[in-house]
């Protein structure tokens, strides 16, 4: 541990750098600061309820009691507040607006984001973002309720992202960041974060109830009551689904979550518990000559046997104090996951008989914590902002494995592994007001990583030591007439899965080949082969990345918010998902440039529309011109709605979503086509708003284009035994209607 040690020593000596102006500063008074709420979150302080900032006596020290900040929707102002272009939160008011197929597509707020699915309902959702194809989450990062959702060294790929655990109308606000430029945002982040935090009360209970066609069916009930001097949210959703495929999905969903939040004057305690269960039976892509010549439905499948179930149980709790400039935030949690997936991509390549389907397990432990003080304040007449925080996870993940089988039924076994993986970070950061138009913003974070691995294959054990500093800087000038430019610039990180830092030889073959595919005895890391002539490597355990920012918000039109972002994005290697094989690999060196633009005009209070507009350039930075392209990185996302009530009660909407063609392999020779996608909402909604009937049409016009697609080589009976290459996609779902009820109790 003495590498880890003196990563970490080296990190804390250099936060405490950042952080000493918040130990140093005078005893002044603070002007219009921006402060945290509970969840550690920046809020402005200019946004706050006069009433929240009523001074209190606690002890020798005068406190403020910070009351938290409700975000309707985009329509909140930034300026003077955020630190980059490309930031921003939302809430429910415009969430619950928008008609939507997958869970996560809460996170579709986000300019730029998408979430698509090559599988099941009950798998985590494919996304898109910056001309990433994060596979289920390999470079942006997710939280809720402050507890990190990605998970790493998983069964089926890097960074597995599943919201499908969220609720989606019990979501109080998604603040979002792009690109490696803020401290508090450290594995998997390269390309963005996105903070998910629910509400702790509602107004009124919730009884809602949608049904439609393909057998879905979904209930939720919520409430919150008055408890102890706290308030306790309660909420549960149930959800059935067959889907449109020519085998039933057979999902069902169980999702549970409780909230408890205490208050004492400038002092706080909140305990969380959620918990999540689904089954599936998915229809995975299916490749496009079966479909074309006949053999196969676009809604087909090869395999019947595929699906899935999974399981998360989590429990969290977290206290926080308010200074009269200060605020100290702590949280530990624990969580339970299991998944046993069931998958074929290659159908009858690798074994003619008995079929490719292969089973990826895990089950795992989680456990973890944050530690936060937030001071804000003047420091020789400067106005700054200063966070530190240290956060701790350990992941025991006793079964992580991959197995053959047929219809679900055990084959052999490839590889089973007990990992255990630590992540130890360090931050700080600072927003420094040099001038009233001119502010600085300087932040730093230290990770330490320690991988150990018990192998199978006793040739893939052993334990890695890793860490990584990451500078942060950014400056912000304005406000001119509600104007402000930005200038953001970074280095981040992703871990890569445990077993590539350790693993020696290929767990397929169960031992070393030569290059004339000969078994060898004696042999060190990076002699071996595999089975099909290509080095067994071991991978870097963190991965450097690094990207910078230039942009402009402008909030001077009334009821117009709109910022345009010009993004640079460099990775020392690119996690890319391999269809034959059903899991992330490590890759080559990447680069992207981007464009974004993005629109939110209310000109009155009952319309609203919106327009997001990002375009990305994305290559392999190692290779020729003619075989550098990214496979799934999507270079144009459009994404545009309106909103409206219409008369007495009734309302309606539109959202607009359009993917353009993206390359599906290196040379370009192969490329997916565009995506449209049109979603409709409309209903009434009572005087009062506390009941509402609602009509959803989702894909209106019936479009039958790809929600994703792939190219590798697979094989079907008849068809020779080196199998076929060719493109292996999943539609998207044909129009479907869904009916909903709300109401309160």
């Amino acid at each position: 541990m003495s590498g880890m040690t003196s990563i970490l020593s080296r990190s804390l000596a250099l936060a405490c750098l950042l952080a000493a102006t918040a130990a140093c500063e005078p005893e002044t008074a603070w002007s219009q600061p921006s402060v945290a709420d509970d969840t550690g979150a920046s809020v402005a302080g200019e946004h706050a309820e006069p009433e929240a900032e009523e001074a209190l006596v606690g002890g020798d020290e005068q406190s403020v009691e910070i009351s938290p900040i409700v975000i309707e929707g985009r329509a909140e102002k930034q300026i003077g507040v955020a630190g980059s272009a490309s930031e921003g939160a939302v809430g429910q008011e415009e969430l619950g607006s928008r008609p939507a197929l997958r869970t996560a597509e809460v996170l579709e707020v986000i300019p730029g984001f998408v979430a698509t699915q090559h599988s099941g309902s009950g798998k985590a959702n494919q996304y898109f973002v910056r001309g990433f194809n994060l596979d289920h989450g390999s470079d942006f990062s997710a939280r809720v309720n402050g507890v990190p959702v990605n998970l790493p060294t998983h069964a089926h790929g890097q960074g597995y992202l599943d919201l499908n655990f969220v609720i989606p109308e019990l979501v109080r606000v998604v603040r979002f960041r792009k690109g490696p430029y803020f401290a508090e945002a450290g594995d998997f982040s390269s390309a963005g974060a996105a903070d998910i935090e629910m509400f702790e009360e509602l107004a009124r209970g919730i009884f809602e109830t949608g049904v439609g066609e393909d057998g879905f069916a979904r209930l939720l009930l919520a409430d919150s009551y008055e408890i102890a001097g706290g308030d306790l949210l309660l909420g549960g959703e149930v959800q059935a689904y067959d889907g449109p495929w020519k085998r039933d999905e057979n999902l069902a969903r169980y999702n549970a979550l409780m909230r408890y939040t205490y208050r004492d004057g400038n002092r706080g305690a909140r305990l969380d518990a959620a918990a999540y269960r689904a089954s599936w039976d998915a229809t995975d892509q299916v490749p496009l000559r079966a479909v074309r010549d006949g053999r196969l439905s676009r809604l087909g499948l090869v395999d019947p046997t595929d699906g899935g179930n999974t399981e998360r149980y989590t429990l969290s709790g977290s206290m926080w104090r308010d200074g009269a400039r200060s605020r100290t935030h702590a949280q530990v949690y624990g969580v339970y996951y299991a998944l046993d997936l069931f998958s074929n991509f290659t159908y009858f390549l690798e074994d003619q008989d008995l079929g490719d389907q292969f089973h990826q397990r895990d089950r795992r432990g989680i456990f973890g914590g944050e530690l936060r003080h937030d001071r804000f304040g003047d420091l020789w007449s400067l106005t700054h902002e200063t966070s530190v925080g240290l956060t701790l996870r350990h992941d025991h993940i006793p079964t992580v494995a991959l197995a053959r089988t047929t219809r679900r039924d055990h084959v052999g076994g490839i590889r089973e592994d007990d990992v255990d993986e630590t992540a130890l970070g360090l931050w700080a950061h600072t927003t420094i007001s040099l001038t009233p138009w001119l502010r600085a913003l300087l932040g730093l974070r230290g990770d330490g990583y320690r991988f150990g691995v018990d192998a199978g294959l006793r040739d893939n054990a052993g334990e890695e030591i890793d860490g990584m500093i990451s500078p942060k800087a950014g400056l912000v000038l304005g406000p001119w007439k509600g104007v402000e430019l930005y200038g953001n610039a970074g280095m981040g990180f992703h871990s890569n899965d445990a077993r590539g830092t350790t693993i020696r030889v290929d767990p397929v073959v169960a031992g070393c080949l030569d290059e004339d595919g000969d078994p060898v005895s004696d042999y060190a890391p990076g002699d071996c082969f595999d089975a099909d002539g290509n080095r067994v490597r071991q991978v870097d355990p963190l991965v450097r990345s690094r990207g910078a920012e230039l942009g402009v918000r402008s909030e001077t039109l009334p009821g117009l918010f709109t910022s345009l972002s010009l993004w640079w994005l460099e990775l020392d290697s690119e996690l890319v998902f391999v269809g034959d094989a059903g899991n992330t690999e490590a890759g080559l060196p990447s680069r992207r440039l981007g464009l974004e633009w993005a629109n939110f005009y209310r000109p009155i209070e009952s319309l609203s529309l919106d327009l997001d507009v990002s375009y990305t350039d994305a290559e392999f930075t190692s290779v020729g011109s003619r075989a550098s392209e990214i496979p799934g990185a999507i270079p144009l996302v459009i994404a545009a709605g309106i909103h409206g009530d219409i008369w007495r009660g009734l309302f309606a909407g539109l959202r607009l979503r359009y993917l353009g063609e993206y390359p599906l392999i290196e040379d370009d020779s192969q490329r997916s086509g565009p995506t449209t996608l049109v979603n409709l909402r409309a209903g009434y909604r009572s005087a009062d708003r506390s009941w509402s009937l609602a009509v959803d049409v989702l894909n209106l016009f019936d479009s039958r284009d790809r929600d994703i697609a792939y190219f590798y080589a697979s094989r079907l009976p008849g068809e020779p035994d080196e199998g076929v290459q060719d493109i292996h996609f999943h539609p998207v779902e044909p129009r479907t209607v869904r009916v909903w009820l709300r109401f309160p109790f």
